[in-house]
């Protein structure tokens, strides 16, 4: 080595912070501390030799192998974005990128997984989804050791420890811990539906809905229980059902210590303590405490019983009331008591039936103190007071 030769640095890798949307692959990055190699000072940039040049940003001290990787960076910086969309208008700061992006508008998905035949747009979004073939999660919380599939959705988990949501909706006031998050929920006042079905013309605001609504075109269910091989579209739905085969209920009322497997089955539940029935019949008035009840007894109104039973002919509103009745022809009854041996062909008889066991009267009458176990005892006993009024 000369002496009037530069003296070779060390250089340390670490992964780009700054992440664009479509990028592929990027220049190999390096870091290093201006104030350790003062002789390599110019006007501009750092510029280091070892074997290669490195072009070093003076804003934030990033290295990188050629003159062009320095001016993409910059940009970063300056915030300049010189590649503009002629479909939507969107700018990015590289031509590569625009390429990428505008595979959105032509349907391009070019990297397709050889496991299931799903397509991609870019090759490492690919590569994130082989991790669902392979169930690895790579990226571990050092706070409380959760893992998963991809760095972003890592660095994401983490502000659930900080607390801190710094990205503000200036509609309503609600924060959110990421830009994203805001973004999305921002589509709500906005009413904006940017993902559209490529099957019939409904519109999304999250492009995780479309996916799942467009399973119903496609019948796609990738979801599949290994205990029974039912299949599902959805996986919140799919670990609703997980907690059947574990018998596993997290979800107590604090009135009467009934548990359910979901918080939407108890919130259903605790309107049999507050009476609350928030969805009315336009037609007639009634109030019910779920809006498929509604949906159901609409029909009613409607007059149309488009399911039949073939063994006696007699027709329903819906075909959910037609399994129920041929179980009166086959005799099947697959609800059973966890107290005693009986069985039943309805689950809400069943529940009706295991309160003996229990004690539990959830059905209070607000006029005096006593209480039933099933709503129709409720009812009936309701119509004492009402012929009281009627003599008083």
């Amino acid at each position: 080595m000369k002496m009037s030769d530069p003296e070779p640095c060390r250089i340390k890798e670490e992964e780009d912070e700054e992440q664009t949307d479509f990028i592929e692959e990027d220049d190999e990055e390096t870091f290093v501390k201006a104030e350790k190699i003062p002789h390599l000072l110019t006007e501009g940039v750092f510029l280091m030799q070892r074997g290669d040049k490195c072009f070093t940003c003076t804003e934030c001290g990033k290295s990188l192998r050629s003159k062009q990787s320095l001016q993409f960076h910059m940009r970063i910086h300056t915030g300049e974005k010189p590649y503009t969309c002629t479909e939507c208008g969107k700018s990015v700061r590289q031509s590569s990128a625009l390429k990428i992006h505008m595979r959105i508008h032509t349907g391009e998905k070019p990297h397709k997984c050889d496991q299931c035949g799903k397509t991609f747009l870019i090759h490492s979004h690919l590569q994130n989804h082989l991790r669902v073939h392979t169930k690895e999660k790579p990226y571990s919380c050092c706070e409380c050791g959760k893992s998963f599939a991809t760095q972003s959705s890592l660095r994401k988990h983490q502000k659930i420890h900080t607390g801190v949501k710094e990205h503000v909706c200036l509609e309503c006031g609600k924060t959110f811990i990421t830009a994203q998050a805001l973004k999305k929920h921002q589509r709500i006042h906005t009413e904006e539906k940017p993902y559209k079905c490529s099957y019939c013309d409904k519109s999304f605001r999250r492009t995780g809905d479309l996916k799942v609504h467009e399973r119903i075109h496609t019948g796609e269910k990738p979801y599949t229980c290994d205990q029974c091989l039912k299949s599902f579209t959805q996986s919140a739905h799919f670990k609703q059902h997980k907690l059947i085969h574990t018998g596993e209920k997290t979800h107590t009322c604090d009135r009467c210590g009934k548990t359910f497997l979901t918080a939407t089955e108890l919130k259903i539940h605790l309107r049999v303590h507050t009476r609350e029935k928030p969805y009315s019949c336009s037609e007639c008035g009634k109030s019910f405490t779920q809006q498929s009840n509604l949906m159901q007894h609409q029909k009613i109104h409607t007059g149309v019983r488009e399911h039949m039973c073939f063994e006696c002919q007699k027709t329903f509103v819906r075909a959910e009331y037609l399994k129920r009745h041929q179980m009166i022809h086959t005799g099947e009854k697959p609800y059973r008591c966890s107290h005693c041996d009986k069985s039943f062909r309805q689950s809400g008889t069943l529940n009706a039936h295991e309160r003996t066991h229990t004690g539990e009267k959830p059905y209070e009458c607000s006029h005096c103190d006593k209480s039933f176990t099933c709503l129709s005892h409720l009812k009936r006993h309701m119509k004492i007071h009402t012929r009281e009024k009627q003599h008083t």
